[in-house]
C-alpha cells in the first residue's frame, strides 16, 4: 500500500529529474561564470564538450523517462485506481528507476575505460550504446562490446554507433 513515505520519495524523485533535465539543458556560459569565483577567488575552469547529438539524445530519453513517471505518479495518487493498478505503477516506477541507474553506470564504464562520452539505453537483453568520437573503428567498438557484456552473466544484445563531434 503506499503511504506518506513513498509519496514523499516519488515527489522528491521527480524533483530531481526535473532539475537534473533544467540542469542539463542550461547554457554553458551561465555554469562557467557560477563555477568561475567561488567566494572571491578564482578557480580553474576545466570545460568537457559532449556532443550536440549526445546531449540531445540524452534530453529526449530524460523526457521519455519523466513523463513515465509522471503517468506513474498520477495512478499512484488517483483514488478511483485498484490496488492492483497502484502496485503495477509502482513496479513500473521502481523498474524504471533500476534501468536508469544500470544505463549511467554503464556509461560511467565507458566514460572511464574509454575516456568516451556516450549514452546508453537498455531495454531488457537490447543495450544500444551512443558514442561520441571520430575515430570509429571496429575494435574500439568490439572492446565496448565485450567491456559491457563482461557484466552480465546472460548474452546481451550490445549495438556501438558513433557520433562524430
Amino acid at each position: 500500500m503506499i503511504n506518506k513515505k513513498n509519496i514523499w520519495f516519488l515527489t522528491l524523485f521527480s524533483l530531481v529529474l526535473v532539475l537534473s533535465v533544467y540542469y542539463i539543458t542550461m547554457p554553458n556560459d551561465i555554469l562557467l561564470e557560477s563555477s568561475k569565483t567561488v567566494s572571491g577567488v578564482t578557480t580553474e575552469v576545466s570545460e568537457v564538450s559532449e556532443n550536440a547529438a549526445l546531449v540531445a539524445l540524452r534530453v529526449e530519453k530524460e523526457e521519455k523517462v519523466l513523463e513515465e513517471m509522471e503517468n506513474l505518479n498520477n495512478i499512484l495518487t488517483d483514488v478511483s485506481k485498484s490496488v492492483e493498478e497502484k502496485n503495477d505503477a509502482y513496479e513500473k516506477m521502481k523498474n524504471l528507476n533500476e534501468v536508469k541507474g544500470e544505463e549511467e553506470s554503464l556509461e560511467k564504464k565507458v566514460k572511464d575505460t574509454f575516456n568516451l562520452n556516450s549514452v546508453v539505453t537498455v531495454d531488457g537483453d537490447t543495450i544500444k550504446v551512443v558514442a561520441s568520437g571520430s575515430d570509429s573503428n571496429t575494435s574500439l567498438a568490439n572492446n565496448i562490446m565485450r567491456t559491457i557484456q563482461d557484466g552480465y552473466d546472460n548474452k546481451m544484445y550490445i549495438s556501438v554507433k558513433f557520433e562524430n563531434n
